[in-house]
């Protein structure tokens, strides 16, 4: 068996990780070409003298000295900066998972998918801000994107593409995260370090938050709708606190067909390295029986308002989305450093969004002005609310 070959671009974070991981145990069926990471340069040397990439990136130049320096005498090619980014996206590589966060993974996951690559997509930013420029790209290059999100590659699993007429909606499952039945008073006063603890999975900072605003739903939301052609109004959210459920597609005929395991990233990593056959993969397995019980809800658009937010760009488009994506960045890194509150996540991002409004959306230059106005208007409102806070504090 020929080995395939794989990038990982974001590979020091949560999902590149957890690619890596499963890689390790058929070290045999994948060859690693290129490891990208953002500021983590340590951890990508160590990464790449394990993996023995042909090229390993380092997004922020500040680490290049430190991966040059750690790789010497290794035969890796090294480089470092945003182009170099997009070039390791370029190289000769049968599947790239695409799993850097934010909108810094925009270009390089746009990148794979022109060169007609199959793209392992983690990277929800790049189909919430262009998710029209990224499938006319797949269609136009043959690409194949494969959903690794936990519910969109349980979609990708029970969706019938011979008989798409047959579909009636997605039903998108949400954990609900740590506040799902928490009072929006007490959510007011909710520090980092509360909001950071997921109580089914374990993810990276951006995420976790997202999911503890419910953001990140909204966020798949518009994200399914690229994925699977399918208008907002036949994509549903219902909250399951177990996440055992990871979501389901509803017939014609009533049928609800639905993908089930335990709450690990491996799993849909997995799925998208072996397509289209199947990999072993070692952890726990779900035990029905033990779990005893699944739960469902709707989710409370009152205590989660960017679920609405959300669903509302959708419906607008253009370059709406983008800018919501933009400014919740900007929020999200606000909240975590202590300078805004929690509720003030979604009030930043609503108000960005209402003083920009939607706009055409053409190219890629269209999401990137557009990600640049909403990045500087969020911040101009964090530091007013900021300001406002210290005031009401003194």
């Amino acid at each position: 068996m020929t080995a395939k070959r794989v990038t990982v671009l974001g590979s020091t974070g949560s999902v590149g990780a957890n690619t890596l991981s499963v890689i390790s145990e058929h070290r045999e069926r994948f060859h690693v070409v290129g490891l990208v990471a953002g500021k983590n340069a340590d951890m990508l040397v160590q990464q790449a003298r394990v993996f023995r990439p042909e090229l390993a990136v380092i997004a922020d130049p500040a680490g290049y000295a430190a991966v040059k320096d750690g790789l010497a005498g290794t035969g890796i090619e090294t480089a470092a900066g945003p182009d170099a980014v997009v070039e390791a996206a370029r190289r000769d590589a049968e599947l790239a998972m695409a799993a850097i966060a934010g909108a810094a993974g925009l270009e390089s996951t746009l990148a794979a998918i022109e060169r007609g690559a199959v793209v392992g997509l983690a990277n929800k930013e790049s189909l919430v801000c262009a998710g029209e420029l990224m499938m006319a790209a797949a269609r136009a290059s043959g690409s194949t994107i494969l959903p690794v999100d936990s519910e969109h590659n349980a979609i990708f699993q029970v969706f019938d593409t011979r008989n798409r007429a047959s579909i009636r909606r997605l039903i998108l499952t949400a954990s609900g995260g740590p506040f799902r039945q928490a009072r929006r008073e007490d959510m007011a006063a909710v520090r980092p370090i509360e909001a950071l603890k997921h109580p089914n999975w374990d993810m990276g900072a951006k995420i976790t938050i997202d999911s503890a605003t419910m953001m990140n739903k909204g966020l798949e939301l518009i994200e399914a709708r690229h994925l699977f052609d399918m208008p907002g109004d036949a994509i549903d959210i219902l909250v399951h606190p177990q996440s055992i459920v990871h979501s389901m597609v509803e017939y014609a005929d009533g049928s609800v067909l639905a993908q089930l395991g335990t709450p690990d990233m491996r799993t849909p990593i997995a799925v998208a390295l072996a397509w289209p056959g199947r990999l072993a993969v070692t952890g726990a397995r779900l035990d029905l029986a033990a779990v005893g019980r699944l739960d469902f809800e709707p989710p409370d658009p009152q205590r989660f308002p960017a679920l609405t937010l959300a669903r509302t760009a959708l419906e607008h488009g253009g370059t709406e989305p983008a800018v919501l994506s933009a400014a919740n960045e900007v929020a999200v890194a606000a909240f975590l450093s202590e300078r805004i509150g929690f509720l003030q996540i979604a009030d930043i991002a609503g108000d960005t969004v209402a003083a920009i409004g939607p706009g055409r959306l053409s190219t890629l230059d269209d999401v990137r002005a557009a990600d640049r106005q909403a990045r500087e208007v969020a911040e101009r409102l964090v530091e007013r609310t900021k300001g406002a806070r210290a005031g009401d504090a003194g």
